[in-house]
């Protein structure tokens, strides 16, 4: 691929980004929440409803004590009279019903939020996935594959589970320590006032650790991000860190970036650590603060020992959701740098809105003309200048150059891959920007250097999108490239499943490719060093293929192998972004200028 295609950029391949960008500031994540909530707009009602479900059932829980304080008042007075049995049943029972539909409350509860969250989950996945498809292709030559990857898997799953998990516990947190409260100040007004001062201790330390403790959960996201992208880059490209020996670089950029990732992980989880154990500390604090005044209360004879017994139960109920809270809090932490993540791919600039009235279907007749170009990857390096040319129809036009000369840039413009930053391209007269993309695409089959195969059979990659394509097509397309024999020696023959490691050969994933550009049937045709993976006996196969396939077709040829494109109507020769030569290879080769320096420094390389 030319490599003007990412000037100045990050390179894709094994070890890219291990020194990312530095971390940015954490954002004010009460907007992210706000945006979040927005987000979860369309599932207000169950979740409103499971608040309430979650809450009902720790009202229920709430009330428990006040019914075993009733039970501890009968037994006691009932001690020199004799108990009542019947009425302590009743009253056990009525306990056991309310914890009864307290549990139920729960399970319903919980089986709302798990509805609420894959649903919600699923509808964010699929935002991110739209999301990729109008993105521009700049985004992605500067953005790790990996990375946008865990912003897909990793923070989604984060935002999933704290709805599934943290929401109701909140709720059920909030509900128990306001519920407790109110009961505790309506028995005993000394004893509360004794639990509110451990409380508030403890809430204004919890506060200080969330806002020491959030910038490291920032950086675990970010670090994530980072690593997912490291080892995605190099596993895919093995084969070269291993023949360049590269495992112990490798390992030792995974390392400082592991190294990373445990630091702000180790943090954020040390700082928001101390929060469960400050808060359980604060709430025996309280616990043993109410015992020893109730004690104190009860031998002045200004208390009976049944508040003391609900009281202590009550002591409970108020702190255990500071613990709650204190666990919900951290969760909400890791999620608002996961939310934040999410919304900043979704932020990214998109893809150029189409233009009112664009042409959405168009079949070329082969005109394809280009009018003074000009186009720059970045704003301090013009990649084409003044690219003016004309393709009739039915006529290949080649275009060669040495690496970095703008060629595959071309292709790119031609395909509106990228916008232009001035002049346009015609096709039968209808400038690119004046039809929709699809349209656009539409017109072109498309064989690149670079072989993709999907995992999948060898007939659905050939066909890939293409509807109603015949089996006999299929074969006729994989004959005309000299695939046939091979496949049928394939156990399962056109079906045989493709995948990472299928052993087929660079030469015979290329073949697949042009079978798959034979059966798309486009009126115009683009191959960007289409036969680099082959050797010159099969380059001459489909060299044959392709005669064929041009065959009243406009086709842009971009080769290094100058001796394949000898029978070009017309060549473009390429240098620094601008035309220098133009005509046949003949024509050019008796002009004796930069293209029959390139054309012959091929034989002087083979006799070298």
């Amino acid at each position: 691929m030319d490599s003007t295609r990412r000037p100045n950029m990050p390179r894709r391949g094994p070890m890219a980004f291990a020194n990312g960008p530095s971390f940015e500031k954490p954002k004010n994540f009460k907007s992210t929440f706000s945006r979040f909530e927005g987000f979860c707009k369309p599932y207000a009602f169950p979740i409103i409803s499971a608040f309430l479900l979650s809450a009902a059932g720790a009202v229920f829980t709430i009330m428990g004590p006040g019914k075993l304080q009733k039970i501890t008042e009968l037994i006691i007075s009932g001690i020199m009279t004799g108990i009542d049995l019947e009425r302590v049943g009743k009253i056990a029972l009525t306990l056991a019903v309310m914890y009864g539909i307290g549990a139920l409350c729960s399970y319903t509860q919980g089986f709302i939020m798990a509805t609420v969250t894959q649903k919600l989950t699923k509808s964010m996945r699929s935002q991110i996935s739209g999301k990729i498809n109008r993105l521009p292709l700049k985004y992605f030559d500067s953005v790790s594959f990996g990375d946008v990857l865990s912003r897909v898997t990793n923070d989604v799953d984060t935002i999933g589970q704290t709805l599934n998990m943290s929401v109701g516990q909140l709720t059920n947190a909030l509900t128990l320590f306001l519920g407790s409260l109110i009961m505790m100040l309506s028995t005993n007004v000394t004893l509360t006032l004794a639990a509110i001062v451990s409380t508030v201790i403890g809430f204004s330390l919890m506060m200080v650790i969330l806002g020491r403790s959030q910038k490291y959960f920032k950086r675990q996201q970010q670090e994530l991000g980072k690593i997912n992208g490291h080892i995605e880059e190099v596993y895919s490209g093995l084969t070269i860190v291993r023949a360049f020996n590269g495992e112990e670089q490798s390992a030792m950029k995974f390392k400082e970036m592991n190294n990373k990732l445990y630091d702000s992980a180790w943090k954020s989880q040390f700082v928001s650590g101390f929060m469960m154990p400050l808060m359980n500390f604060i709430g025996n604090f309280g616990y043993v603060s109410v015992c020893v005044i109730g004690a104190a209360l009860v031998m002045d004879g200004k208390m009976t020992f049944d508040v003391i017994v609900a009281f202590m139960i009550y002591i409970r109920l108020f702190t255990q959701p500071l613990s709650q809270l204190a666990q919900s809090m951290t969760t909400l932490q890791s999620t608002a740098a996961a939310a934040e993540r999410v919304f900043e791919f979704l932020d990214e600039e998109e893809l150029s809105p189409e233009k009112e009235g664009a042409v959405t279907r168009h079949i070329s007749q082969g005109e394809v003309e280009f009018r003074d170009l000009k186009f720059s990857y970045t704003p301090d390096r013009q990649i084409i200048k003044d690219f003016t040319a004309h393709a009739s129809r039915g006529q290949k036009v080649a275009i060669v150059g040495p690496t970095g000369s703008g060629k595959t840039t071309i292709v790119n413009l031609l395909m509106r891959f990228y916008e232009l930053d001035d002049g346009e391209i015609l096709i039968d007269g209808i400038p690119t920007t004046q039809m929709t993309r699809q349209c656009v695409h539409d017109q072109f089959c498309m064989v690149l250097q670079d072989t993709w195969l999907f995992e999948g059979t060898i007939r659905e990659n050939i066909v890939f999108s293409k509807e109603n394509v015949s089996d006999e097509e299929v074969e006729r397309a994989c004959r005309a490239v000299g695939l046939d024999h091979y496949i049928r020696t394939l156990p399962d023959g056109y079906n045989t499943v493709l995948g990472d490691n299928t052993s087929l050969s660079a030469g015979q994933r290329q073949l697949l490719t042009i079978a798959r550009a034979i059966i798309e049937n486009a009126p115009l045709l683009i191959l960007d060093e289409a036969t680099s993976s082959v050797d010159t006996r099969t380059e001459i196969q489909i060299q044959r293929a392709m005669e064929k396939l041009t065959e009243g077709r406009t086709s842009f040829i971009i080769a290094h192998r100058l001796s394949t494109i000898k029978s070009a109507d017309l060549i473009l020769v390429m240098r620094d972004g601008c035309i220098i030569e133009r005509g046949t290879h003949k024509e050019l080769l008796e002009k004796g200028g930069f293209y029959a320096e390139l054309y012959n420094s091929q034989f002087d390389n083979n006799i070298a």
